[in-house]
């Protein structure tokens, strides 16, 4: 294979053996000076004026095909002009017209150091004998060095987020305490002993109200505000203060991309359709800062007319570091961030930085209304300050109980609650209806939920159990009824359990388990009118047949696979819709149906059956699971679940 680089924006491979042209790569946005192979055969690297290193996936050196791209790189402040690959492949060398010279791992793409800034423009970069490079430079001068950094002193790597040390936790029931004036300034803070429950309240425009307390290095504090909920009409802003009246750092922001928000803004509450620029560039579980929030993308853009849906992936967007989510306007500057410890010492990659201290509006999920809630760990042993305000300056001297408050600090108390959807299901003999498990977590949970449905009627079965992923609030099951079931009694409805289990990340820790009840009335639904099922591509196997057997798929991440749906048509002769971008139900976090286009994925009128893509993002994790596709005709017909491998 021949890889050419060009002035016209793009990257072309080429089969050398008769010419043929494989692929064109057209992701770059500007002219492009270098391309070059990794020495395995599975990538390609490709830089020049738009300061980005490019990594693509070669799926095959010898056919024409699609070479997906795995990475897109802001490396730069000026355009890159050469690129050297180490003899192994596991060191890549960069430098740009202003003499810069960065050092990056592979096949992560990660910076790792940046060397000194160069005399002169090298025009010309080689691999020589490990772990040296040759550089040539415009004035005509040559020189060796060391990727570790013997031409200069190479920076120290971006550090990850450490550890937080195991937090000592408040025993007992919080300490009343009633707050007393003047406590305005930190100086003036009040002091109380932990765990505490404050009450006070605004009593005249732009109080604010400080409160000291204690805490050693490592410890896990919730700082909980109740005031919305209790019909105050404080809007409450918390921070956290040094006992100097200096904000506590939370994490240090390093943009690494540079975008902004596209076709329309968004308002503060939306979390599908965010529409970037250089979203191609972007990878799921990113974080994306503008104005002042974060939040997190969860799903790329689906179709032509789309944009990605950050977390949770339905409902009220979530938000990250303890902010506040905000309106966006169209054409509003919005960077791709990655999280650092406070203080940390950031790329000089020509993009902002930005510090988040210890501090909260709003709920970061949306579930409090106006309340603030904070959880915070203690950096270093010392007194702190929690400051509490109406984040509009608002209060009364005449009415203070219009904006009063409670204010609790304590340990956090991790813990969940899983709300069941499709209650009183009817199922069609022979079919499956569907059920959506929804979590709500509290207090810093992220663990992974099971869920299991128990002492179901005979001829009823639940397909599980399914696992709400770590981090994720929802998953979908399904409920099937065999071709010859009866309708149940209501001492058998009321035998079911559906019971949610924490998985713990610690197998010697006992589960918690919490009970959701019943599945209400169980009923057997009239016949269906359609049936479908999922087969591996190639089967013939009818309906009948392939909702017998369990096809099990494996995927790689970056992978895409090919799968096929088939409907038996009994009273339906209509167009069999499966949705959109929620296509594939229950698909592991990061796997999704592709090459949905503007209409979804269906299955057309006087047909049966299609094929379809399933591909797995490179943030998809190790792990099997059942998923299925429920068709949005007939009530809502379900496959019977199929089983998905995601491999190392």
């Amino acid at each position: 294979m021949l890889a050419s680089a060009s002035g016209d924006e793009t990257v072309k491979l080429w089969r050398v053996a008769d010419g043929q042209r494989l692929d064109t790569l057209s992701q770059p946005q500007g002219d492009v000076y270098t391309v070059l192979f990794t020495p395995d055969g599975s990538r390609v690297i490709a830089a020049g004026r738009d300061k980005r290193i490019h990594v693509w996936q070669l799926a095959s050196l010898t056919e024409p095909t699609i070479n997906p791209q795995l990475h897109a790189r802001f490396a730069h402040e000026s355009p890159i002009t050469a690129l050297a690959l180490s003899h192994d492949g596991s060191q890549l060398i960069s430098s740009a017209e202003d003499a810069s010279l960065s050092v990056w791992t592979l096949p992560s793409l990660e910076h790792a150091a940046t060397l000194a800034t160069q005399p002169d423009m090298l025009s010309s970069l080689a691999a020589w004998k490990e772990p040296c490079f040759l550089a040539g430079r415009m004035d005509g001068s040559l020189e060796v060095f060391q990727a570790g950094g013997a031409v200069g002193e190479a920076a120290t790597s971006v550090a990850q987020l450490e550890d937080v040390p195991p937090a000592e936790l408040l025993t007992g029931a919080p300490i009343a305490h009633a707050e007393a004036e003047p406590n305005d300034t930190p100086a003036d803070a009040e002091n109380v002993e932990l765990p505490v429950s404050i009450t006070g309240s605004m009593n005249r425009e732009g109080d604010a109200d400080c409160f000291r307390f204690t805490a050693a290095a490592g410890q896990v504090l919730l700082l909980d505000v109740d005031a919305a909920r209790s019909k105050s009409q404080l809007d409450s802003r918390l921070e956290l203060l040094h006992a100097n009246g200096e904000p506590v750092p939370r994490v240090r922001l390093q943009a690494v991309r540079d975008s902004w928000f596209t076709f329309r803004g968004k308002d503060s509450t939306q979390s599908g359709d965010f529409r970037l620029h250089n979203w191609r560039e972007m990878e799921l579980d990113e974080y994306l800062y503008a104005g002042g929030e974060v939040s997190r993308l969860w799903l790329y853009p689906r179709g032509p007319d789309s944009g990605f849906l950050v977390y949770p992936g339905f409902g009220q967007r979530h938000t990250f570091f303890g902010t506040t989510a905000v309106t966006h306007a169209l054409g509003e500057p919005a960077w791709i961030v990655k999280p650092l410890p406070p203080g940390a010492a950031a790329e000089a990659n020509g993009l902002p930085v930005f510090d988040i201290p210890y501090e909260n509006d709003d709920d970061p999920q949306g579930r409090l209304g106006r309340d603030s809630q904070l959880i915070v760990e203690i950096p270093a042993d010392g007194a702190y300050v929690v400051r509490l305000r109406d984040t509009r300056g608002f209060g009364s001297a005449s009415r203070p109980d219009d904006f009063r408050y409670t204010l609790t600090i304590r340990s956090p108390v991790p813990a969940f609650s899983v709300a069941v959807g499709g209650k009183n299901p009817q199922v069609s003999p022979g079919s499956g209806r569907e059920l959506t498990f929804t979590a709500t977590r509290l207090e810093g949970f992220e663990g992974a939920i099971e869920i299991n449905v128990e002492n179901l009627p005979a001829g009823f079965t639940f397909h599980g159990p399914v696992v709400i992923e770590e981090g994720q609030l929802r998953a979908f099951g399904v409920l099937s009824a065999a071709a010859d079931a009866a309708d149940p009694s209501d001492e058998a409805d009321k035998a079911v359990r559906v019971v949610a289990t924490a998985v713990a990340p610690d197998e010697t820790a006992a589960p918690a388990a919490v009970e959701l009840g019943t599945l209400g009335n169980l009923q057997l639904g009239p016949a269906a009118k359609l049936t479908v099922a999922i087969t591996e591509t190639g089967s013939t196997a009818p309906v009948a047949e392939a909702r017998q057997s369990v096809p099990h798929f494996t995927i790689h991440p970056g992978e895409t696979l090919t799968a096929r749906v088939v409907a038996e048509r009994h009273d339906f002769g209509g167009r069999i819709s499966f949705g959109t971008e929620d296509s594939g139900r229950n698909l592991p976090y990061g796997v999704f149906v592709d090459n949905i286009g503007l209409n979804g994925l269906m299955i057309v009128e006087g047909q049966t059956e299609r094929e379809f893509f399933i591909t797995a993002s490179p943030v998809a994790r190790p792990g099997r699971r059942l998923f299925h596709l429920r068709a949005n005709d007939d009530g809502g017909q379900c496959s019977l679940p199929v089983v998905i491998e995601v491999l190392p």
